[in-house]
């Protein structure tokens, strides 16, 4: 049995991910923090996809709730590993920096860049014993050229893909891959706010994409296909202009 972990795996591009990993043979763990009924939904979706997922509810920005709930999967299933980690959970609390509260930074920051520490240090330790693994991080194009309203965004995923370099060093050795994903525009709830006819004129496809095209890219990196990529950041953002 394969198993992957997908942080924030209840909707949008994490969602899309669990049932694409599913429909690959992988028994995914959908990681939520309080939507339980969408976490059910994704579960279905994975049985429908082909291996039923199985839920598991953490807090990323948590390190002893997120450290608790790891090793007690691990203590019930020993002779398991997660062999895929996507490290895909994030939030955005959107601002100019002048206004912006303390509390939209911190929260931003602590749950893609703490909650890719916190679910990576544990996860990565039974990869390195295994001598294999995938660590996938959803990273964003604020990341790589910033967005005016989202410097707290911008700088949790431009630390992340920092982090995803400085790792994929740290344990190549150990036949483990880290790359990042960077998705521009794509229809989730992330984006449901966003004035998508105006966004897409400067978007060389001319559309917003898909959480499953974002999926597809996520499989790819999964792969034994993917072997010999590491610490790359893929931006998948239809040729956002600019």
């Amino acid at each position: 049995m394969k198993y992957a972990l997908v942080t924030g795996g209840s909707r949008g591009i994490g969602r899309a991910v669990c049932v694409k990993l599913a429909s690959l043979g992988y028994k995914v763990l959908i990681n939520y923090v309080s939507n339980e009924a969408k976490a059910e939904e994704t579960k279905a979706l994975t049985k429908e996809a082909g291996l039923e997922g199985e839920i598991i509810k953490f807090n990323v920005a948590d390190l002893a709730e997120t450290t608790a709930a790891l090793e007690k999967w691990q203590n019930d299933n020993k002779d398991a590993y997660i062999d895929v980690l996507v490290n895909n959970a994030g939030v955005t609390a959107d601002s100019l920096l002048p206004m912006m509260e303390p509390e939209a930074w911190h929260k931003v920051l602590s749950t893609s860049l703490d909650g890719f520490f916190n679910v990576t240090r544990t996860v990565i330790k039974k990869m390195i014993r295994k001598k294999h693994g995938r660590v996938i991080n959803m990273a964003s194009v604020s990341g790589l050229i910033g967005l005016p309203g989202q410097c707290n965004y911008s700088a949790a995923k431009g630390a992340v893909i920092a982090a995803t370099k400085a790792l994929s060093k740290e344990v190549g050795g150990k036949n483990i891959t880290v790359n990042a994903v960077a998705p521009g525009f794509i229809k989730t709830d992330m984006t449901n706010a966003l004035n998508e006819e105006e966004l897409k004129k400067g978007i060389a496809l001319g559309r917003f994409g898909e959480p499953e095209e974002v999926a597809s890219l996520v499989a790819f990196l999964a792969s034994d296909d993917a072997a010999y990529i590491t610490g790359e950041v893929i931006a998948i953002t239809g040729g956002l202009k600019g």
